[in-house]
């Protein structure tokens, strides 16, 4: 057997305990309802308000659906490391888990076409997101010095963001009274653009950067200057970026750029089931943030836009904001204000499954829309193509989490990653090849 088919098994068993996992935090989720005894209603848990569900008496269906699912893991076992894998894999995550509980689910519409739709979403943008990954010529690239310069520049633009967030709000808030102060937020639309882009897209970038020329004190700035997004924003996402950027910067240098994805996924999972097997209540906020809101809702997401899709217009992308006054819309609220209104489950973004694909144009032509966002995708693989696995790993670490939430055309624009996308084909190749020393550690378990 030779060592590529070794590892293709490898990587596939890996997958395959993912998704289990991944089930049994469902379960889970299910299962620990709101109680007085659990106290977990300061938190944002509450399964049956999200139609979160486990039937024992049904659990072969959803086991069997499972099981049909993981044969589009193949495409993820063939396919190397890209961009595209890293979001890929997250989307195939996401689909996994409406899968499961769409088996539950007590939303009425039609959850055969749901799921179907759901699964030929999931492969007609894995195939362009993984397989079209051709470098484009690079036309214009930076040269060493004006990199460094470049990243000096994004540092600095960190530190005025977050002055200029600071004059509208600055307060360091508990988790759990997070939603009450947010919902006080009076910043200009413009600035929270600014906070976006800066947070999700330039300064991991620049953290990036300065741990490969190996300016590390800059790097331990940028950590500090995400920190303080937290009481700017008051955003849980804010609190936890320097934390993600760290974890992926280690999973890089300890595993091969594959299996560290599916471990940025698994590791965190795995962790919320054991804390919460042991620790119960005192576990609540880590199995919150992670096995309910990071893994649970972009699933709950598909759930709610085929319930409310199935009986109300669709938008025709009318959603798009640069759209909207072009054409006829029927709704003239932001979609995730609807969605409250009508669920009562906050602001509820999702993905471009989601968005630009039920709601734009139902749940049979949704998988259109998906076809299309793993072209955009791809963009990114060419545009990336030549740096190091790892160098994409931790300057893109925040753009996966952010797709899973928000729309494709919203995260391209407003979170930066149209913009991310052309840093990193000007970014220049020759300082990974000249510094030898750099590179290996960059890049020693991410090679293919």
């Amino acid at each position: 057997m030779t060592d590529d088919r070794r590892d293709r098994i490898r990587l596939g068993a890996l997958i395959g305990v993912h998704m289990i996992a991944c089930c049994l935090s469902l379960v889970a989720v299910a299962y620990h309802r709101i109680s007085d005894d659990l106290k977990l209603d300061k938190f944002d848990l509450k399964p049956d308000k999200f139609h979160i569900y486990f039937d024992p008496s049904r659990w072969y269906v959803a086991v069997a659906v499972v099981v049909v699912f993981a044969v589009v893991a193949l495409l993820l076992v063939r396919a190397n490391f890209s961009f595209g894998y890293f979001v890929g894999f997250y989307f195939f995550t996401m689909v996994l888990g409406y899968l499961w509980l769409n088996c539950f689910s007590g939303r009425n519409y039609d959850h055969w076409i749901g799921a179907l739709s759901a699964v030929a979403s999931a492969i007609v943008f894995l195939l362009p997101a993984l397989f079209i990954t051709s470098p484009l010529r690079q036309i214009h690239a930076l040269t060493a010095k004006s990199f460094d310069r470049l990243l000096t520049c994004l540092l600095v633009l960190g530190i005025a963001t977050v002055a200029i967030g600071a004059v509208y709000h600055f307060k360091l808030v508990r988790l759990e009274d997070m939603n009450d102060h947010r919902a006080q937020l009076d910043t200009p639309i413009g600035v929270n653009y600014l906070l976006a882009m800066v947070s999700t897209a330039l300064l991991p970038f620049a953290f990036a950067g300065f741990v490969v020329t190996k300016a590390h004190r800059r790097a331990a700035v940028v950590l500090v200057l995400l920190l303080l997004f937290y009481p700017v924003t008051i955003n849980k996402t804010a609190l936890l970026t320097p934390l993600w950027l760290v974890g992926m910067l280690v999973l890089s240098r300890v595993f091969e750029a594959r299996v560290a994805v599916i471990v940025s996924l698994l590791a965190p999972v795995v962790i919320g089931l054991v804390m919460f097997a042991l620790f119960g209540k005192l576990a609540a906020p880590y199995f919150d943030t992670v096995n309910f809101r990071m893994i649970a809702v972009p699933s709950v997401a598909l759930d709610v836009y085929n319930d409310f899709f199935s009986r109300h217009d669709l938008t025709y992308f009318c959603q798009i904001s640069f759209l909207k006054p072009l054409m006829h819309c029927p709704y003239q609220e932001q979609l995730a204000v609807v969605l409250k209104k009508e669920y009562d489950l906050g602001n509820f973004n999702a993905s471009l499954f989601a968005t630009e694909g039920i709601a734009s144009l139902g749940t049979w032509f949704a998988p259109a829309a998906a076809f299309v966002g793993g072209l955009v995708i791809a963009l990114g693989n060419r545009l990336s193509a030549g740096l190091p696995p790892a160098f994409i790993l931790i300057s893109g670490a925040m753009l996966p989490q952010t797709l899973l939430n928000v729309p494709l055309t919203t995260t391209l624009l407003t979170h930066g990653a149209a913009l991310l996308f052309m840093l990193w084909y000007i970014t220049p190749r020759d300082i990974f090849e000249r510094d030898g020393a750099s590179t290996a550690a960059m890049n020693a378990s991410c090679s293919e």
